[in-house]
């Protein structure tokens, strides 16, 4: 065996040592420059709140969003005078439950059409308490849209961006008056989205969500998470001999936009009508087939033909039905559209001069 020396190992011995000292020397340093520059860690208590204070994520909330619109969401309480057909009988009252939305300063608000159909007297409360009594402006049975004018100044507006586009899956919160129980909220996602544009009145062109709505909510916001108004809330599908659940339709906002704009400025909303029904598109195919044409109609006036490939309309490039059909309905009627069509691999120009579309 080899030993070590003495010498050596003293040596060692002493590296350590000096070491040891070194690190408490440079501890006790820190500490007391720790003392000098924050003093109030005196005391255990300000130690372990200094030594607690890193920042905690904080539970996700809506509260700013709803803070932002719900005072631009108001109940709407119509009243109906029905008149029994006994002579005599005194008219009974029906009352009418629903939401609205202020649309803008000068007091024009957004409802549902159902809500304030054939109503005698419509009320308008804000969150506030303010209680107006409301002049329906015009309705719009396709999109189930009314709108009504209260007269008063410094209303709350509810935020508005004309560029915003919703998706499926974006989180949406329904803002109402559910069941008279006061303003509510619940929450859902965007299940679904549809065109927004005029021409259809299927559910396509809502929007479809899981957020629940109930009796007095027809007529409410549906915004985002910024408070922006998405849709008006409009009604719950429902099948006596199917157990739906969880499917909910709102008028998109540029829809329900659009649509007051022309109730504001003619009392109702004007559509142009071609009168067709169209196939879905096939592939390679650039525009959309003409399945079948309704008789008296402007398309069968003009000489369109069932199986006609409709690809341009004036200086349009056709690439959906739905925008074909938008096209059409935002015409002014008796406007004269130059339609291009391909018809057995011939390429046409029909002249279809468009009608105002029948309620």
């Amino acid at each position: 065996m080899h030993s070590i020396p003495v010498k050596s190992s003293l040596k060692s011995i002493i590296s350590l040592f000096k070491y040891i000292i070194t690190a408490i020397s440079y501890g006790v340093i820190f500490a007391i420059v720790l003392l000098l520059i924050v003093p109030e860690i005196n005391n255990n208590q300000s130690l372990l709140a200094l030594l607690q204070s890193t920042p905690q994520q904080q539970p996700i909330s809506y509260a700013k969003a709803v803070s932002i619109a719900g005072p631009a969401v108001v109940n709407i309480y119509s009243t109906e005078l029905q008149h029994p057909p006994i002579y005599g009988r005194k008219a009974v009252k029906s009352a009418r439950l629903g939401s609205g939305v202020i649309m803008d300063a000068l007091g024009y608000i957004v409802t549902n059409y159902h809500v304030v159909h054939n109503t005698d007297l419509i009320k308008v409360v804000l969150q506030s308490g303010k209680i107006y009594s409301a002049e329906l402006i015009g309705f719009d049975i396709h999109t189930d849209l009314a709108v009504l004018k209260v007269d008063a100044i410094n209303l709350p507006v509810i935020p508005q961006r004309t560029n915003l586009t919703s998706l499926a899956g974006d989180v949406v919160l329904a803002i109402g008056n559910p069941l008279n129980l006061g303003q509510t909220v619940t929450q859902g996602i965007i299940s679904a989205t549809g065109r927004t544009g005029l021409s259809n009145t299927s559910y396509l062109d809502f929007l479809q969500m899981d957020a629940a709505i109930n009796d007095g909510n027809s007529g409410g916001a549906l915004i985002n998470t910024h408070g922006e108004l998405v849709g008006i809330n409009s009604r719950q599908v429902t099948d006596d001999k199917l157990n739906i659940q969880g499917i909910f339709l709102a008028v998109p906002y540029q829809l329900a936009a659009k649509v007051m704009q022309k109730i504001i400025a003619n009392g109702r909303v004007v559509r142009g009508w071609l009168g067709i029904e169209a196939d879905t598109q096939h592939a390679g195919i650039k525009g959309f087939i003409i399945n079948s044409i309704v008789p008296d109609s402007p398309a069968k006036k003009a000489g369109l033909l069932e199986g006609d490939i409709i690809y341009q309309i004036g200086e349009h490039t056709i690439v959906s039905i739905g925008q074909a059909l938008d096209l059409v309905a935002e015409t002014v009627p008796n406007t004269t559209l130059a339609f291009k069509i391909y018809r057995k691999k011939e390429s046409l120009d029909i002249p279809v001069t468009i009608v105002e579309m029948k309620k």
